[in-house]
């Protein structure tokens, strides 16, 4: 276990300690000397938790400890931290739930588009406008957070989640233009092959 698989593994065990303290009642904590609410005590799991999604793939590249294991964990990682504070946000009634079904039902089926593209023997990278999505969401999250103890920043939050939203549906048609085209030629290939096999036969019978 490396360093980047702990980081992976250390932002899933945050998500249960975020959304407890995002539903949880108004209380005040004190510590330094500084107040504050169970809210920002959830922003602040969210962040360390978005640091990490940073910090282990850099690490993993920069040491060239890119492994299995990793690999795979790395995105459920980010599903579970991403769906699981759109879903504590709509039960306190931050984010609207129709906005969040959109954001989390995306995600989960390009993973499985790109999971039937990967069977086929092609891999559909990440582009930059998933990229965006991602940081969008982020920042979405985040500021919506800070808004729900902070009012000033509750309409950056609602204009970041807008954009979230816009990039993740633009994203999703995106991801499904190059699946249908990957998986077109797949299909068209096969079929050749298909019956060039099937001609061979027939002049062997022949």
């Amino acid at each position: 276990m490396n360093l980047p698989n702990t980081l992976t593994l250390a932002r899933i065990f945050l998500v249960p300690l975020l959304v407890a303290a995002l539903v949880q009642d108004p209380t005040t904590y004190r510590a330094l000397g500084w107040s504050f609410g169970p809210k920002t005590l959830a922003l602040l799991f969210f962040l360390v938790a978005a640091f990490t999604d940073l910090l282990d793939g850099y690490l993993a590249r920069k040491w060239r400890q890119v492994t299995t294991l990793g690999t795979l964990l790395d995105p459920v990682a980010d599903k579970l931290l991403i769906s699981a504070a759109l879903i504590a946000l709509v039960e306190i009634k931050a984010v609207p739930a129709w906005m969040a079904i959109l954001i989390i039902a995306r995600d989960f089926a390009i993973s499985g588009l790109r999971n039937i593209a990967s069977t086929e023997g092609y891999v559909i990278p990440a582009s930059d406008l998933g990229k965006s999505k991602m940081a969008l969401q982020v920042a979405g999250v985040g500021f919506t957070m800070l808004g729900t103890e902070w009012t000033v920043a509750a309409p950056i939050g609602v204009a970041t989640m807008w954009a979230a939203l816009v990039f993740t549906l633009v994203s999703a048609v995106d991801y499904v233009r190059h699946f249908w085209t990957k998986i077109d030629v797949s299909i068209k290939q096969r079929r050749r092959n298909e019956l060039l096999l099937l001609e061979r036969t027939r002049r062997r019978a022949a």
